[in-house]
């Protein structure tokens, strides 16, 4: 009997984070490197810049662990100096100095919140699906405001967030619409909160306005799962040739094991060169990306100056207490 095709058959779900989105977005040859080749290129150094954010993401999540009366500014800080991570810094000096810094980002930053409004969520795993993606992420925090729910996610780098960043953000969106079905409440507003300036950079979306952020996702996974099933399909192909030759793989210049990647293969993930590549993990591995930009140090992303906490709505408005 002649076999029944699949011809019409849903195609599987893209699984994927909004990080992933994104860095197909930025750069497809990264994305290559970091989702389908194995073992992946070996990374750079860390980043010191890298480390502040995680040290006061931690520090803020365990803040919110405590017993309600343990939530204070100095708590705070001892637990951004019992978490910090001291990898990327020029040396001993600089990364006390920049613990120093980060305590008092973090002191300042708890000062605004009440202790006592729990939030819903800390470092919360939210996720959702549609007929073409299942997609999840973290949320640093999501909190309950009257009926609603609120989307908050920090921030510690050089530049201060804007209200743009905030509307045009696919990661807070996703995160807005996961949470509202998870939860059963509606979730519109999306904060970005800037630790080293005190800048809330919010946006309130429209339905419509999430489900556009929610196509714009679908389109970026239909594309990025046509490109990973060519590799993958390559990828096998090739697998099963080695194996039934039994020639060792090829390796990088790094000295890993991996794929030669056939130029049919390559074009499907091309660089994006530009000034992003010199912060880039896989600079090395990237010919068109080395020179496109200069060379950084690791703590070359640090900012250069410290500044004050204003606690303001995109630098203008006083924050209220939440």
């Amino acid at each position: 009997m002649e076999q029944l095709g699949l011809d019409g058959m849903p195609r599987r779900l893209y699984t994927c984070t909004p990080s992933r989105l994104n860095t197909w977005l930025d750069c497809r040859r990264r994305y290559r490197f970091t989702y389908l080749d194995r073992p992946s290129p070996q990374k750079g150094p860390p980043w010191a810049h890298n480390s502040v954010g995680a040290s006061v993401h931690n520090a803020l999540a365990a803040w919110w662990r405590e017993p309600y009366d343990r939530r204070t500014p100095v708590m705070a800080a001892v637990l951004l100096t019992n978490g910090w991570i001291r990898e990327g810094f020029k040396d001993d000096e600089q990364s006390a100095a920049w613990l120093e810094r980060a305590r008092g980002m973090v002191s300042s930053y708890v000062a605004t919140l009440n202790p006592g409004d729990e939030p819903v969520g800390v470092e919360r795993t939210v996720a959702t699906r549609t007929s073409v993606i299942a997609v999840s992420g973290r949320v640093d925090r999501l909190d309950r405001r009257g009926d609603e729910l609120v989307v908050v996610d920090y921030k510690t780098g050089r530049r201060p967030p804007t209200s743009d960043d905030a509307r045009s953000s696919i990661a807070l969106a996703v995160y807005a619409v996961a949470s509202s079905r998870m939860m059963r409440r509606p979730c519109r507003r999306v904060e970005l909160h800037h630790l080293p300036t005190g800048t809330v950079a919010e946006w309130e979306h429209t339905d419509e306005s999430l489900a556009r952020h929610l196509r714009r996702a679908e389109d970026i996974a239909t594309e990025a799962a046509d490109a990973d099933d060519a590799y993958r399909e390559w990828a096998e192909n090739a697998g099963a040739r080695r194996a039934g030759r039994a020639v060792p793989a090829p390796r990088r210049e790094d000295g890993a094991a991996a794929p030669a990647v056939p130029p049919e293969i390559d074009r499907m993930f091309p660089p994006e060169p530009g000034p992003l590549c010199s912060w880039c993990d896989f600079r090395r591995h990237c010919p068109e990306g080395r020179a496109a930009s200069p060379d950084r140090l690791p703590w070359d992303g640090l900012a250069e100056t410290p500044v004050s906490p204003s606690y303001g709505r995109d630098g203008g408005e006083d924050r209220p207490a939440p």
